[in-house]
């Protein structure tokens, strides 16, 4: 029933999303050749758009089937529904002028199919964004709720039921637990949904029982289990979760491999390993760092100007740090202090009135003017335009004791800004709390948080209280 309820949600979403697509075509004809607010010449056909619009319309649903842009999304934010339109619509488009062209249609208007996927991607998002709300908001008034059997009412079944009252806009009910040793009436279970039976009894339990999901919140020792409660679940038609035992150890979002035919938790999955989201942050690097660098340009001449003539000494300061996949490179900056050994740079932090400091360089590093020689290091890959932080080779040996998980910003390339200094944790701010930042950024890259981040960076200043 759950599936078949399912699938027929999706064919609405199909069919609104089509009928929003030819809506939207009727308005961008409108302003593009009717308004008169739009300069144009002569127009084909209206007939012509219209058979065209349809098919970029067919195409577009097609392209969200095969995105799975049509599955229930609870768990998923928005940004990702977001990112998927863009994608869908934006492809659909390029399909569309590989048909123009096939079929010698040259003459329809680009300027009005530019106009035409603008209005779709902002349209589409809207209405979604509002279903999305306005569903989030029925579910936290108890309708369209998803209902839930835990089995193993242990720490981590406790746990995970405690997590989910958390998020009551998912729309998720517990209607209990099953569990073989203990019972609702042990000191302190009160706070809990009943147990309602034994594991053994699942199946008959689905029968009298409404139930959406499974969730094995089992101990290792029980996984023998595991194959008959699976096939019980898929026999009555309910979808079955497992979490691990070891689920502490996973990252927010696990991801499995699949390895000489063995499917295998990947443990610490990160979005930039696969290769196209790689290319097109390094891509975007590319292109974002030459515009930094050619708006800048007499900027950074007149810095560079004004290093020489305040103190002695080279005008671009080197310094090692530490970078992707744990290489070292010399990262750039403008000298903002007097020159000084290598090993006394290397292993100082800057404090707040730092003697080393000259009065000029003051000034440049509390407005984090002397960085952006750095684009320059994201022209040569050392770094990215976001990400963590680099530090240098004497810090990292240290904390990588200290803090766990440290070496986990390593995995990507480091970042002129990032999430964590985005968020003001910058200069004398805590490391753990950097990590934690860092971490998350690294499982939940998107080019969607990329420009969140830069964007986020500009609003909030390049003046710091913690940048020395």
């Amino acid at each position: 029933m759950v599936r078949q309820s399912q699938g027929f949600l999706s064919q609405i979403y199909s069919l609104t999303d089509f009928i929003c697509v030819q809506l939207i075509f009727l308005f961008s004809w409108w302003l593009k050749f009717k308004s008169g607010w739009i300069p144009f010449d002569s127009p084909l056909p209206f007939h012509n758009y219209a058979l065209w619009s349809l098919i970029y319309g067919g195409i577009a649903i097609f392209l969200s089937y095969s995105f799975n842009f049509y599955t229930p999304k609870r768990k998923k934010k928005f940004s990702y529904e977001l990112l998927t339109i863009i994608q869908v619509y934006t492809i659909s488009l390029l399909i569309l002028l590989s048909f123009l062209f096939i079929f010698k249609e040259l003459d329809i208007s680009r300027s009005f199919l530019l106009l035409f996927l603008v209005n779709n991607i902002l349209a589409i998002s809207f209405y979604r964004y509002i279903l999305k709300i306005s569903l989030k908001r029925l579910r936290q008034k108890g309708y369209n709720k998803q209902f839930v059997l835990i089995l193993g009412a242990g720490s981590i079944g406790k746990r995970f039921y405690r997590n989910l009252l958390q998020y009551p806009e998912l729309g998720y009910e517990v209607v209990g637990f099953l569990d073989d040793f203990q019972d609702s009436h042990e000191a302190g279970f009160e706070a809990y949904k009943p147990i309602i039976g034994r594991v053994d009894e699942l199946e008959s339990i689905l029968v009298k029982t409404l139930v959406d999901e499974v969730i094995i919140a089992l101990p290792l020792d029980a996984h023998h289990k595991f194959g008959k409660i699976i096939n019980t679940c898929e026999k009555a038609g309910v979808k079955t979760l497992i979490i691990p035992d070891y689920f502490d150890y996973l990252p927010s979002k696990p991801y499995f491999d699949n390895f000489a035919g063995i499917p295998l938790i990947n443990v610490r999955d990160i979005p930039l390993d696969e290769f196209r989201n790689r290319f097109f942050k390094r891509a975007f690097d590319i292109v974002f760092s030459l515009a930094a660098v050619i708006m800048t340009l007499p900027l950074l001449i007149v810095i560079a100007i004004g290093v020489k003539i305040t103190s002695p000494g080279p005008i671009i300061f080197k310094q090692e740090r530490v970078g992707l996949n744990r290489r070292n490179f010399m990262m750039y900056k403008f000298r903002s202090m007097k020159v000084q050994t290598e090993k006394s740079s290397g292993t100082q932090w800057t404090t707040e009135n730092d003697p080393r400091k000259t009065k000029f360089g003051t000034f440049l590093r509390k407005t984090s003017l002397d960085e952006l020689p750095q684009f320059f290091n994201v022209l040569f890959g050392h770094m990215s335009v976001v990400g963590p932080r680099p530090e240098r080779p004497y810090f990292v040996e240290q904390f990588k004791e200290e803090i766990p998980k440290y070496m986990v910003k390593h995995h990507i390339r480091p970042g002129i800004t990032g999430w964590a200094q985005s968020n003001g944790l910058r200069g004398d701010t805590s490391i753990e709390d950097r990590i934690k930042y860092d971490i998350f950024y690294i499982e939940n890259w998107s080019f969607l948080f990329d420009i969140k981040i830069i964007w986020k960076t500009i609003i909030n200043g390049f003046i710091n209280k913690n940048a020395y």
